[in-house]
């Protein structure tokens, strides 16, 4: 019978290939590494006296140096035992304790349909690439060679152009004998509502392949030449061959990479993922359109037991970073975590190599930061309280940081070293003869440089401490729009995911809001199923119950109706569209009402203080509206033209 992939990785993900091949072989004990899965043996494919025969857990694989003899699990029992395929399968399986799958005709047919529609991927991704080196493709070419992407680069990661056409990729498809419906499929056309005609997906648009650990293209990645676009980024749709989730961008060949001793490291975007493995960087990964994942987690352990995680120096990027703390602390095991790595403000990757070289990333990778540092200096704010209750306070939450440690082992050491960590800048250190007269010093001398008694002591350096990542704020109560936001997410926790680029990049106008709006991405991003019950009780343990009280009270008494938990879903994402569009037309306007005083102080003249005063009239007309969308609400039987 076929074999599903799947079926086949688990045995191979759940047993250990030293245990399958330790049944036939002795192991070298002064060569060989047990904790580490790394064992030696004399070859039993043929006569030698020194081991050259490797097995490697984390590899899954085994390999003779001596005479070349290579494979997985399976084909070990096959070569070595004689079996046959699905004599092996049903051994290895119970030896992993994986049940055997019941002979199922529309899987198989299944897995048929997904290998036609790799076919139609790989024939998308010629068309692509035909259309970028065709006269067609000049704008494309023009834009890869200013962002610094090599021909090099553009044929190893087969780069290509999506033409400004509704029919181009469609027609050549259809020319080749793909049907209507493998197109769809394969998520490369699509339709509206009004109108069941389908046209092509990715128009005018720079063209990444997606390819999966096997290295079959399974989705696109497309980047618009047209700066009018909704999307900038525009990914494949989810399908039976692509899960977002479930995929890193260049993740096979990392992973080989990582194989023969490269650093896994994770990035943000495809461009970034380009340019650092043009600078040498081969095990550089991204995420596709979504935060890391538990998903994507696993994923990278199986390439490396200490993957670095980098991100962005700026606003986002920092959240992003707060949020991978929380997402991998409660998975962390004996000898698997991560790092974190942050550029300087303002750049990502593929900006710092371009503008300071290879060396600038490398450095930047080097001085990683541990996963527990990272959190004490989050958690700290760069400041240790002298206060008692602060003091109890900040104990306790380093306490619930590492009791999220699921592995009892990990959540003791982890434990230990934040207690380590506190008792260390608690405690009075009594200076030497150059302190004067014993006087007892509430801190240590060196890089730190602690103030005097009675005032809080620095414990990390001034750079991270003026960094956003560790800045808080007493916070005031959200505005309305903040409130609209806030509880539409709150009970329609589906819209974060389709959000997350927007709302992580928001910038709030109170601090409470900002604070409940990171926690909101973080649990949603933690658990991507979560139910409004769920989440909303989930930030009443946070402390948000009281905001979110006084929030709904003040929507209630203006009569915003499309935040409720009985709006329908696609009512609810219309109301939280236009609130965010509003609410960023105001943050931009006041940015330009900051310039406009500023200039006005310069420069008193009659242009300047009419150029005042138009803003400050926009900023009236943007609080001042709300919604004015044609048959808003019809779906919640609301079918009004305001809210």
């Amino acid at each position: 019978m076929r074999f599903s992939d799947q079926f086949l990785d688990e045995i191979r993900q759940r047993l250990p290939i030293t245990q399958v091949v330790g049944e036939h072989v002795l192991w070298d004990k002064r060569k060989s590494q047990p904790g580490k899965g790394d064992m030696w043996a004399c070859c039993p494919f043929h006569a030698e006296k020194s081991p050259s025969f490797h097995a490697d857990d984390r590899r899954g694989i085994y390999h003779c140096f001596g005479c070349g003899a290579s494979g997985d699990h399976f084909r070990f029992l096959t070569e070595k035992a004689g079996m046959s395929f699905p004599e092996a399968v049903e051994k290895l399986a119970g030896m992993a304790g994986v049940p055997m799958p019941a002979r199922d005709e529309r899987t198989e047919k299944r897995e048929a349909a997904q290998k036609g529609l790799v076919e139609v991927m790989e024939l998308a991704t010629r068309y692509f690439e035909a259309a970028l080196a065709h006269n067609i493709g000049a704008r494309a070419r023009g834009y890869l060679l200013d962002r610094g992407v090599s021909p090099m680069s553009q044929t190893r990661f087969r780069i290509g152009f999506a033409p400004d056409s509704r029919n181009g990729l469609k027609e050549h498809l259809a020319a080749n004998g793909v049907s209507a419906q493998a197109m769809v499929d394969a998520g490369l056309v699509t339709s509206r509502d009004d109108d069941p005609l389908t046209y092509d997906r990715f128009r005018n648009r720079v063209m990444f392949p997606i390819t999966d650990f096997r290295g079959r293209i399974i989705a696109f990645g497309g980047r618009a030449l047209s700066p009018d676009v909704p999307a900038k980024y525009l990914n494949s749709p989810e399908t039976s061959l692509f899960s977002k989730r479930q995929t890193l961008y260049n993740g096979q060949s990392a992973r080989t990479a990582a194989r023969d001793g490269a650093s896994v490291i994770v990035v943000e975007g495809y461009l970034d993922v380009i340019s650092a493995v043009a600078a040498g960087f081969e095990g550089t990964v991204a995420p596709l359109g979504t935060a890391l994942t538990e998903e994507h987690l696993q994923l990278l352990w199986r390439m490396s037991d200490v993957p670095v995680l980098c991100f962005d120096g700026d606003k986002a990027g920092l959240k992003a970073a707060e949020r991978a703390m929380d997402l991998v602390l409660p998975h962390l095991k004996p000898g698997q975590t991560v790092k974190i790595a942050t550029l300087p403000e303002g750049q990502d990757p593929d900006d710092l190599i371009k503008s300071h070289g290879r060396a600038a990333f490398a450095e930047v990778i080097e001085k990683a930061r541990s996963l527990s540092d990272m959190i004490w200096s989050l958690e700290t704010g760069g400041l240790v309280p002298d206060a008692p209750e602060e003091r109890a306070a900040l104990q306790a939450r380093l306490r619930e940081r590492a009791n999220s440690v699921q592995d009892a082992t990990v959540r003791f050491h982890y434990q230990q070293a934040f207690d380590e960590k506190l008792k260390a800048f608690f405690a009075p250190i009594r200076q030497g003869r150059d302190g004067g007269r014993g006087r007892p010093s509430y801190g240590q001398s060196g890089a730190y440089g602690f103030p005097s008694r009675g005032t809080p002591r620095s414990v990390v350096s001034d750079t991270l401490r003026n960094s956003r990542l560790v800045r808080g704020g007493a916070g005031i109560d959200p505005t309305p729009r903040e409130a609209t936001i806030i509880l539409t997410l709150v009970n329609h926790p589906a819209l974060v995911e389709d959000k997350f680029e927007a709302l992580a990049a928001l910038d709030c106008e109170t601090p409470a809001a900002q604070k409940v709006l990171s926690d909101i991405l973080t649990l949603v991003v933690r658990h991507h199923d979560i139910s409004a019950d769920d989440l909303q009780a989930a930030l009443g343990i946070r402390g948000h119950g009281p905001t979110l009280g006084r929030m709904a009270d003040t929507l209630v008494r203006q009569g915003v109706w499309q935040v409720s938990s009985s709006t329908a879903l696609a009512d609810a994402e219309t109301g939280l569209s236009h609130a965010l569009a509003l609410h960023n037309k105001k943050v931009q306007l006041n940015r330009e009402l900051k310039a406009a005083e500023a200039a006005l102080g310069e420069d008193p003249s009659d242009e300047t203080f009419e150029r005042l005063r138009d803003i400050k009239n926009q900023i009236t007309t943007v609080d001042g509206t709300e919604a004015l969308i044609e048959g808003f609400g019809s779906l919640s039987g609301r079918a009004t033209r305001s809210f």
